[in-house]
């Protein structure tokens, strides 16, 4: 069962998708929830089925007080690395909030500071508050629809199935394939096949 709230500060929860994808951006999102809400379905995005993160983006985002969504490139991935994009991920969906906060709930065990805002790094953060759970969703949501268009135009390495994820299948297309634009240059195996 989600907790509702970590302290009796106005929280905001981030957390991001896409992090160990070899293809696509990393998609970050931060969301201010009211104080009432509380939600039965609402988990870490991983332990939903896409029918129940669709239905559950569209409930958090009418009833969020605020949320945002930030993406970082895969050029922006291979020149800062993972770890940093994904803070760079999180802190562009932060700027987004337009209400006032005190408290980040940042997914992980890691962050670097966001402007002078007090934030607390919780493991598995997404399975344990509301905030953090609905920013799952949203970020979840909004990098498969990413996917999905990037996977119009270029339909051969089946985005729109594996999210750009290192499965035996798309690995066997990037072989058979090559790497283009929308690839991490720097990860592994992508980085054995230039």
């Amino acid at each position: 069962m989600l907790k509702q709230r970590f302290s009796d500060k106005i929280e905001v929860g981030c957390d991001e998708a896409g992090r160990g994808c070899l293809a696509g951006p990393v998609v970050a999102a931060a969301v201010l929830l009211p104080d009432y809400f509380n939600n039965k379905i609402l988990n870490d995005s991983k332990q939903l089925s896409k029918k129940k993160r669709e239905k559950l983006e569209k409930i958090i985002k009418d009833e969020a007080i605020s949320f945002g969504i930030g993406v970082v490139s895969p050029k922006e991935i291979d020149k800062i690395n993972i770890l940093n994009a994904s803070f760079l991920a999180m802190h562009r969906a932060i700027n987004q909030i337009s209400n006032k906060y005190e408290l980040l709930l940042i997914d992980g065990n890691r962050f670097n500071k966001y402007k002078k805002v007090e934030h607390k790094c919780i493991i598995k953060g997404d399975a344990k508050y509301m905030s953090i759970a609905a920013a799952s969703v949203i970020a979840k949501t909004a990098r498969d629809k990413i996917m999905k268009d990037l996977s119009e135009e270029f339909p051969q390495y089946s985005w729109e199935s594996n999210q750009g994820y290192p499965t035996k299948k798309h690995v066997s297309l990037i072989k058979k394939f090559g790497v283009n634009k929308i690839y991490r240059k720097t990860f592994k195996p992508v980085k054995d096949l230039i």
